[in-house]
């Protein structure tokens, strides 16, 4: 089964008018263990797909399932407990919580979703080990560099196992240098985990380390 199936999805803001269409009959698949990069202009729609496939904006128009989850007939509890559980998110500006540690910004991912916490630790040690954040487990994010701070949100993203990891533009507050480095690193965990994952990106050399680039102007995906 692909992780993310979009089918004739449309985003209309606004009425009559007014109206603005942010995406126009979006049909996309993406496969299980798939990494997809997403590019395109700024306005085209990138962060409205992304938003939408994680359940954060509603459709208003078609159909979307995520693994077993057609979320666009969900109510507000269902979609609630889907992003716990379901799908992971990388925002652009991170969004650690300043006064919680790297391990704790894990850990809390879990109690959200209800986890049990011997299990969630075990989690949270092997990510962070895996992240090359060993050893940085109890420093807040104000002393991480700011690669450092981005594995951590990795981290919190893969904490529950999703079967979908959503990335909006990952790499736009760092050098080339560290950008390959959060690109190798996404790769790998998607890769080593099975896990799917779409990545927003106005960075072109990063779109190496997809398996498919797929391009949106105007709210439409570019065949």
């Amino acid at each position: 089964m692909p992780a993310l199936m979009m089918d004739e999805v449309r985003k209309v803001y606004g009425s009559g008018e007014q109206a603005v269409v942010a995406l126009d009959g979006v049909s996309l698949e993406v496969g299980d263990d798939e990494l997809l990069a997403l590019v395109g202009p700024s306005g085209s729609g990138k962060t409205t797909l992304l938003s939408i496939a994680g359940g954060l904006l509603r459709p208003t128009d078609g159909a979307v399932q995520v693994g077993p989850h057609r979320i666009e007939s969900y109510g507000p509890r269902e979609l609630t407990r889907f992003r716990r559980t379901a799908v992971g998110f990388v925002f652009q500006g991170v969004n650690l919580v300043p006064f919680l540690t790297a391990r704790e910004n894990l850990l809390v991912a879990a109690e959200i979703a209800g986890v049990e916490r011997r299990r969630a630790r075990a989690r949270a040690e092997q990510l962070l080990g895996e992240l090359g954040l060993a050893g940085k487990e109890d420093r807040l994010p104000a002393r991480l560099s700011g690669g450092e701070r981005q594995r951590v949100a990795i981290g919190r993203a893969l904490m529950n196992e999703p079967a979908l990891v959503l990335f909006d533009e990952p790499t736009s507050s760092l050098d080339s240098r560290l950008g390959a480095q959060v690109m190798e690193l996404i790769r790998a965990e998607v890769k080593g985990r099975g896990t799917a994952a779409v990545v927003v990106t106005h960075d072109l050399p990063m779109t190496r380390y997809a398996d498919r680039v797929v391009e949106i102007h105007d709210g439409r995906l570019v065949t």
